[in-house]
């Protein structure tokens, strides 16, 4: 006999992000199946991302059929003055709304995945099988040149695909024919090399998987981060380093793409072949934890990684709490939120569809720049341009703690955050199965003068500033475990999913 209407409430529902990695059955209800073109919001709400808005107005007059802009830096110089270099279509650019072509007369790039950095007043572009470039804004007039072009030029600079500044100097690896030779350059003077204090490493011999190739440089807590593909090697003393020394070395794991590499100030984010990785270290115990980011996810994401060709990119941003790593030839782009790791130490993650970018800065003032087959966009507001995006997210199968009881489900209540003039669909399932049952509604526009506004049987609450939208959705069907998913046309409003509350009636035994 069917007992009395029970009332099942899942708070902050996607909360842990997804869980793709474990089975199904019996896990958490924070946990989704899919989170796709979602964030984890400042009040722990699964919620929309925000979408961009374009900047540069001629791209597709410069880009032609390229791909687009593969990469984008922003380079500050002494003065505090800004400059915006990005590439694509095997030429140069700078500007934001319009983009001018400033590649070297006579120099013929073959490609756009440049490295960029900054060091003492010039900017340095670095890219496997080219050589070197130097962009410099001297008394407002700005100059990209060669290497051999440059007045203060000395020596030949490797022709590497990785570049760091960091401890005064250039650093550079991964020179084709030549992965395992780390270079410097003199002092404050990323284009000497050759004279002064300029140099180099072999570190064959101490590699501790025996071969092993250099595929990323970095600078974390005063030392030297050599990455290989299957270890990393940890360098003491790189402000002199002709004798800095060998601190410690990882075994069995390794960067696999050289720009996944992100400083957060306290810890190094990059992807191994095991997924993606942090790089903490404990000074006071010269120990070296390795957080597992992408646990939750390392499957689906691996599977992914292999099916690049194409450059994979990534961007750590402080102001919005994540860290992004794309996944080109997919179109995926997977969001870590960084704010504070799980009991397991892996991160909330989240995919992105149809953003599709192929290059990410962010910004001195935490703007975040998107490079894309049109030019360069800006991440804002909540349209991808002129148009709308899908929000969706679907629960795992949910058995509400009892897994021996038919549920006939009877209504929804949901409490959305946002969401005017969104169109929304709530789905549900039964069993496993993917045939949703399905209920559209759209809510209204706000109005924030008025209260109690109820249209297509949705209720609206509003205050000074957020929006609260409480729809109820009568259900029907009945199984052991239930799915259920709400998809979100994102219209120029933010939207995000505070709880979802079940009414249903618990059956007989299975």
């Amino acid at each position: 006999m069917a007992q009395q209407l029970q009332n099942i409430t899942v708070a902050a529902p996607g909360f842990f992000g997804l869980n793709t990695q474990d089975s199904p059955i019996g896990l958490d209800p924070s946990f989704a199946s899919i989170a796709d073109n979602c964030v984890i919001d400042k009040s722990g709400r699964i919620a929309a991302r925000k979408g961009y808005d374009e900047v540069s107005t001629n791209g597709p007059s410069l880009l032609g059929t390229s791909r687009g802009i593969e990469t984008v830096y922003e380079y500050v110089d002494q003065s505090g003055s800004k400059y915006v270099l990005s590439a694509g279509n095997n030429k140069i650019f700078s500007g934001t709304t319009t983009l001018t072509d400033i590649t070297p007369v006579g120099y013929t790039p073959t490609g756009n995945n440049w490295k960029i950095v900054n060091l003492n007043d010039h900017a340095y572009l670095y890219q496997r099988g080219h050589e070197p470039l130097i962009y410099t804004d001297h008394d407002g007039s700005p100059t990209l040149e060669a290497h051999s072009d440059h007045s203060h030029a000395t020596g030949v600079p490797p022709q590497a695909n990785e570049v760091l500044a960091a401890y005064g100097r250039l650093w550079a690896a991964d020179v084709t024919g030549n992965k395992h030779t780390v270079y410097w350059s003199d002092l404050l003077n990323g284009h000497h090399w050759t004279g002064g204090t300029s140099g180099s490493l072999d570190v064959t011999t101490v590699f501790p998987t025996g071969h092993d190739e250099i595929t990323a440089l970095a600078a974390h807590n005063g030392f030297l981060i050599i990455f290989g593909r299957k270890s990393i090697l940890v360098y003491s003393g790189a402000s002199s380093p002709a004798s800095m020394t060998l601190a410690d070395t990882v075994e069995g794991v390794g960067c696999i793409a050289r720009d996944s590499v992100q400083q957060t100030g306290t810890d190094l984010l990059f992807l191994s072949d095991s997924g993606v990785r942090s790089f903490g270290r404990t000074i006071q115990e010269k120990s070296m934890p390795m957080r597992d980011i992408s646990k939750n996810v390392r499957n689906d994401l691996l599977n992914l990684v292999t099916q690049q060709t194409n450059p994979i990119k990534s961007l750590y941003s402080a102001e919005e709490a994540f860290y992004l790593l794309t996944l080109p030839d997919n179109n995926i782009v997977y969001c870590f939120d960084m704010r504070a790791p799980l009991q397991d130490g892996s991160h909330r993650a989240t995919t992105w569809s149809s953003l599709n970018p192929l290059s990410l800065a962010r910004l001195e003032d935490g703007t975040i720049y998107i490079g894309k087959n049109s030019g360069i966009v800006k991440y804002i507001g909540n349209k991808d341009g002129t148009t709308q995006y899908q929000m969706r997210y679907f629960s795992n199968p949910l058995d509400f703690g009892n897994t021996s009881n038919l549920k006939f489900l009877k209504k929804f209540n949901l409490t959305i955050v946002g969401g005017e003039n969104t169109a929304t669909t709530l789905n549900w399932a039964y069993d496993y199965s993917s045939g949703y049952s399905k209920q559209a509604f759209t809510f209204g526009e706000s109005n924030l003068a008025q209260f109690g506004i109820s249209e297509y049987n949705t209720d609206a609450e509003y205050s000074a500033s957020i929006l609260i939208n409480t729809p109820k959705v009568n259900t029907s069907g009945s199984g052991e475990v239930v799915t259920i998913g709400i998809e979100a046309q994102i219209n120029d409003a933010t939207f995000s999913i505070q709880k979802i509350d079940i009414h249903a009636l618990l059956g007989r035994l299975i």
